[in-house]
């Protein structure tokens, strides 16, 4: 997918065309030649030279000796790097980067064993379910319809040393578990906010974490299970967070996990995807030999069991480009989303993204579903043919576009599994293209109905996902564009495309209704577009905005019942000062009585924020 820049720091890649950084005191002339066609033009969500001020050197150095930059810095020494960091952020190494929380911001009073999850309130990673539907029913939820207009922030917690809050909550047994882009996986009280425990990973960690039972060498207990942009799955300890075990699922230096992976019969299912379109934008680059994959690991050991790629074919040379660089080929279909679960079929069905080269191949921008027991794909059903694309394909310099030059219409929602009003069920996932499509996972996926709801585009169409309460699907529009700044290299997006939220008759696709965006006003940096995952409970569908806002609207005519502005400052239970911005990619979290969103999306011209906010009745 373009691979939408999903981290602020994924677009960093394009500083090293094609001339190298000697030292710190070239970097203004090279990045205005060699970087601000990108970072000024907001090209595939690359964030703006203001963004990459704010970050930290660390943080910046840590993305391109080990991070998704690995693949286009490790042609750099190590002096180049360290240049390229201090120039970029406009500060020094004097000072390390401390993420490690105050003792203040720890939890005082013990928690009881962490039992059983189910017997309680729970949202299990990505879509709360194996069905991947993003719905709580009330008793779980604990909020009614009524509740959402009482909606008031109890706590805030902030994460240190980020521009981003772009991972997604889960929760159990009162907890909140969830990641972030230092990297920091945190254990938080539900009711307060504080620390329970916290890990620190080798990657940012933005996929959610899942919940599940094992048996290992300590004994039978639970085990909270997360992947990271190194392209590392972990399970921890869920009570105390310490490691059980780190396994390495792909050894390209670009792979990442981006999508959630689910835990379900003592077996970790892990999609694999890759920052290697953007990498492949510079003219330099062998692009591009990455293929994205499903992973099966052993839940109590982290041993794999099978990997299934989603291109069958190993990448070839196929030609060389006009400045003399060898091509390969066919590559990309990653998987970016979380899959879904089939117990009746013991299957596992899953989203694609689209090719990054030529040749372009049948299973990417597609569903797939795999065999659990031994990951053999049963079927596959392609939705656009030919989508092969890089970060190449939208700057002046198109060397490394493929020839397919596609339109970047791939899948990054995650297909939810449906039984419709008749009995036969149904796969549905929005795509980038402006599609939401419903396949037939009991016949190889064939075509039940497809309904436009956008233009689409490379940052369009549906981006992280929908809900659906089992009568229709809740779906939110992105379709973010973007305007140039008059007197200026730089653009910003803009604030009168994209938004809008649809529901749509499971059983045929048709458009039960549709509530408009609400303009952006005199905001700055501000977009309608709704890119966040949604989320339902019965009465209600909320979507979050670029624009800052989360909204909650009547899934009876689509209304909408609250809105609330997340934009501004907080203080925070952990001390770390925090401010809220665009929503973009996590949807909130519902349990317990509480509804758990992050807020701060710097990509993309979005709004910077670094702030998870716990909201309850009246705050209370």
């Amino acid at each position: 997918m373009a691979y939408h820049f999903r981290s602020a720091l994924a677009a960093i890649a394009l500083v090293f065309w094609p001339a190298a950084f000697v030292s710190a005191e070239d970097g203004a002339a090279l990045y205005q030649r060699s970087c601000a066609p990108c970072h000024d033009k907001g090209v595939d969500r690359a964030p703006s030279h203001e963004a990459l001020h704010a970050m930290s050197p660390e943080r910046v150095l840590a993305a391109l000796e080990s991070g998704p930059m690995i693949s286009m810095a490790n042609r750099r020494s190590a002096a180049d790097r360290r240049a390229i960091a201090e120039f970029i952020t406009g500060k020094s190494f004097a000072h390390p980067m401390d993420t490690a929380p105050s003792p203040a911001a720890m939890c005082t009073a013990a928690a009881p064993d962490f039992g059983d999850p189910s017997s309680g309130p729970l949202w299990n990673g990505w879509g709360q379910n194996l069905l991947n539907t993003r719905f709580q029913a009330g008793a779980q939820a604990g909020l009614s319809a009524a509740d959402v207009s009482k909606l008031k922030v109890k706590w805030a917690f902030g994460f240190p040393a980020t521009l981003d809050a772009n991972a997604h909550p889960s929760f159990a047994n009162g907890r909140i578990f969830i990641g972030s882009t230092s990297g920091m996986v945190y254990s938080l009280d539900g009711a307060s906010g504080c620390i329970r425990w916290y890990f620190n990973a080798a990657g940012g960690v933005r996929a959610a974490i899942s919940i599940g039972r094992i048996q290992s060498d300590s004994g039978a207990g639970y085990a909270a299970f997360f992947g990271d942009g190194q392209s590392f799955a972990y399970a921890v300890n869920a009570n105390t967070g310490k490691p059980i075990w780190k396994t390495k699922v792909d050894s390209f230096p670009a792979a990442r996990i981006t999508g959630s992976p689910i835990f379900y019969n003592n077996r970790l299912y892990v999609g694999v995807a890759s920052g290697e379109e953007g990498a492949g934008a510079s003219p330099d680059y062998e692009c591009c030999r990455f293929r994205g994959s499903m992973v099966a690991l052993d839940a109590s050991t982290g041993k794999q069991l099978w990997k299934t790629y989603t291109i069958p074919d190993e990448p070839h040379k196929t030609k060389k480009n006009k400045i003399g660089t060898e091509l390969w080929g066919p590559s990309g279909a990653p998987i970016w989303s979380s899959p879904s679960i089939d117990v009746q079929r013991n299957a596992l069905y899953a989203t694609t993204g689209d090719n990054y080269s030529d040749p372009t191949s049948r299973m990417s921008d597609a569903f797939l579903a795999f065999d659990l027991d031994t990951g053999k794909i049963l079927w596959s059903r392609q939705m656009t043919a030919s989508d092969a694309y890089t970060a190449a394909c939208r700057i002046p310099d198109k060397t490394n576009c493929p020839d397919s030059n596609g339109p970047d219409f791939d899948f990054s929602s995650g297909p939810i599994l449906v039984t419709l009003a008749n009995g036969k069920r149904a796969l549905v996932a929005g795509q980038k293209s402006g599609l939401v499509h419903a396949v037939d996972p009991d016949n190889q996926g064939e075509l039940i109905w497809s309904v436009r709801v956008g233009q689409g585009g490379t940052n369009g169409g549906v981006q992280w996902g929908s809900a659906t309460d089992g009568k229709n699907v809740y779906v939110a529009l992105a379709d973010l564009g973007r305007v140039v700044v008059p007197y200026s290299l730089s653009t910003d997006v803009d604030p009168k495309r994209g938004g809008g939220m649809f529901a749509l008759s499971l059983a045929d696709g048709k458009r039960v209704w549709y509530t408009p965006p609400v303009p952006c006003g005199d905001r700055k940096r501000c977009s309608p577009a709704q890119s966040a995952a949604v989320t339902a409970i019965p009465g209600v569908a909320f979507s979050g905005s670029v624009d800052g806002h989360l909204r909650g609207y009547s899934t009876t005519d689509g209304s909408i019942i609250w809105d609330m502005d997340t934009v501004g400052s907080y203080k925070t239970v952990n001390g770390v000062e925090a401010h809220g911005g665009s929503m973009d990619g996590p949807g909130p979290v519902i349990a317990g009585g509480m509804l758990f969103v992050n807020s701060g999306y710097a990509a993309g011209g979005g709004m910077p924020g670094n702030v998870l906010l716990g909201l309850s009745v009246d705050g209370k």
